[in-house]
């Protein structure tokens, strides 16, 4: 029996991956693209966990001048190419600031110094050769002393970045390449806990010198979610190269494609299904359909379908976003909660950091692979989707975060209006509708928008459509089973101090204007009206 290789799941070294024989699929023709576009700054947005820590830790190996990488290289497309003999012949520095996060501005500079300092000790030994005289290493060494210091100020962390370019230039007489990935997660880490603006100017120049006009550099390649403070830090650099998710520069090479996903499920005695399409299939990446590879590679493991992408790494920023999102917003995602594309203004070049709009919130969910562009219609607008049921579950969890609404209530809620249990659910649901009233008193159309949040989770076993036209006009939810013997559910809403004749009147309307045209089986009309903390229900069950 042939044995299967290890999956590289949550290892992205390179190096390791390839000495310890792990899958690996071929992204190395990425480096023939570095080269041949040759740009002096580029930063590269993707969204988490589609292997932008593993490429960028494949361009350091192949191209680090102290390192001896040929065997890692061997049998993969680069080797192919007359690039392969640019292996291991510059200068590389290599920072990876995905752990640079903390509470307090202390705890933040703490990581940011332990990973300089990993880096300024990997040249410690070249350096030393230079003449003892010399500025650079006299500079270096005081640098490295400082980042040992616990209790040295940041302030002289700023031109940590440009003085070591000049020091490597000085050792090697070749300009190094800088590669930085997860550059933006300090920065996310500043504004999520209230010290963005003490830092902003920090960070402003500690990128900035590096980068702008900077002799001793030969090219720059960062990777993150999004582009960060355009007014600040990208205002330091000379037009850096942003290549987004609607880009086709470096598309094939963060994601799985169709191809690549159906050969691994082969190696893994599975197969590339429609429920595997509908639950990770969908994304739109400059052209390119492909696949987020770290749930692929978690459901090649384990052999069932999973949420695996949910998991991972902090939403803060999306959820934060969508807390402040107005009702022009949640009108395009009620579209989307329903499984349709809905067109948007949206910019990819600006961040929420900076500027909250919804221009840079759609921006933002699609550079970090919550929504997909399916279409760009113009500079200013496209055509978006939420691309697959595993995100649809994440919008699940991220609305009733928001809402404060408790997982386990939620679900023991919506089992109990699948079952037709519904005093019992109306009682769950009230308490949830009294535990987040703040949330509700901010729009207009929350609670319509709250339980279609809640909903998603039944996607699967219904199809859940919101303003669906049936019979005489539109119906606010609509919740057809896809399982025989499941109940039909629509659901109606009304605002207002008179509750009981809303729900009345919301529970009237379902049935003279016959939303349920062409539903079979029970159905279960639901009529729900609200005053802030009070609500109120009536139903009444067909059989059709």
């Amino acid at each position: 029996m042939i044995q299967k290789k290890k999956l590289p799941i949550g290892n992205d070294e390179f190096r390791e991956v390839r000495e310890l024989d792990y899958y690996y699929v071929d992204k190395s023709l990425m480096i023939k693209d570095f080269l041949e576009m040759g740009d002096k700054v580029a930063l590269i947005a993707r969204p988490r966990r589609f292997g932008k820590s593993l490429n960028i830790t494949m361009l350091k190996e192949f191209f680090d001048i102290m390192a001896d990488s040929r065997r890692l290289f061997e049998g993969l497309a680069i080797m192919e190419t007359p690039y392969a003999a640019r292996i291991n012949s510059l200068p590389v520095i290599y920072f990876t600031f995905k752990n640079c996060r903390g509470a307090t501005v202390e705890e933040l500079i703490f990581t940011l110094k332990r990973e300089l300092l990993r880096e300024y000790l990997r040249y410690a030994d070249v350096v030393a050769k230079l003449p003892a005289e010399s500025f650079d290493r006299e500079n270096f060494f005081d640098i490295l002393d400082t980042l040992k210091d616990k209790k040295s100020s940041y302030i002289y962390l700023t031109n940590c970045l440009v003085d070591l370019t000049r020091t490597v230039e000085a050792c090697f007489r070749e300009k190094p390449i800088l590669l930085i990935d997860e550059y933006d997660q300090p920065i996310m880490s500043s504004y999520e806990y209230g010290y963005h603006d003490e830092l902003g100017a920090f960070f402003s120049t500690f990128y900035g010198a590096a980068m702008k006009g900077n002799p001793f550099l030969k090219q720059a390649l960062l990777t993150g979610i999004q582009r960060v403070a355009k007014e600040s830090i990208f205002s330091q650099l000379n037009n850096p190269q942003i290549y987004t998710v609607i880009d086709r520069e470096y598309a094939p090479y963060f994601g799985m494609t169709p191809l690549e996903v159906d050969q691994l499920l082969q190696e893994y005695g599975l197969e590339l299904t429609d429920e595997v399409q509908k639950m990770y299939n969908g994304y739109q990446i400059g052209g390119f359909e492909m696949y987020n590879p770290w749930s692929i590679l978690n459901y090649a493991k384990r052999g069932c379908l999973g949420n695996y992408w949910v998991r991972t790494s902090s939403n803060f920023l999306v959820r934060k976003a969508l807390s402040h999102a107005d009702k022009n917003f949640w009108d395009r995602f009620d579209e989307l909660a329903a499984g349709k594309s809905t067109t948007v203004w949206l910019t990819l070049d600006t961040s929420f950091v900076e500027r909250e709009s919804n221009y840079s919130l759609w921006g933002l969910l699609a550079n970090a692979g919550y929504i997909t562009i399916v279409k760009r219609i113009d500079f200013n607008s496209a055509v978006v989707r939420i691309p697959n049921e595993e995100v649809m579950a994440e919008f699940q969890m991220l609305v009733t975060e928001i809402a404060g609404i408790d997982g386990q209530d939620l679900r023991q809620m919506l089992s109990c209006l699948l079952q037709g249990k519904m005093d019992t659910f109306f009682s769950l649901y009230k308490d949830i509708v009294i535990s987040c009233t703040s949330y509700m008193d901010a729009r207009e159309n929350a609670y319509h928008m709250l339980f279609l949040g809640m909903c998603i989770t039944l996607r699967g076993n219904y199809e859940v459509t919101s303003n669906l036209e049936a019979g005489y006009g539109r119906s606010d939810i609509t919740l057809r089973a896809l399982i025989p013997k499941k109940p039909n559910i629509i659901v109606e809403f009304k605002q207002g101090p008179d509750i009981e004749n809303l729900a009345e009147q919301a529970l009237e309307q379902i049935i003279e204007q016959k939303y349920y045209c062409g539903l079979k089986g029970t159905t279960i009309c639901v009529g729900l009206a609200h005053d802030k903390k009070k609500c109120q229900l009536t139903y009444k069950k067909l059989d059709l």
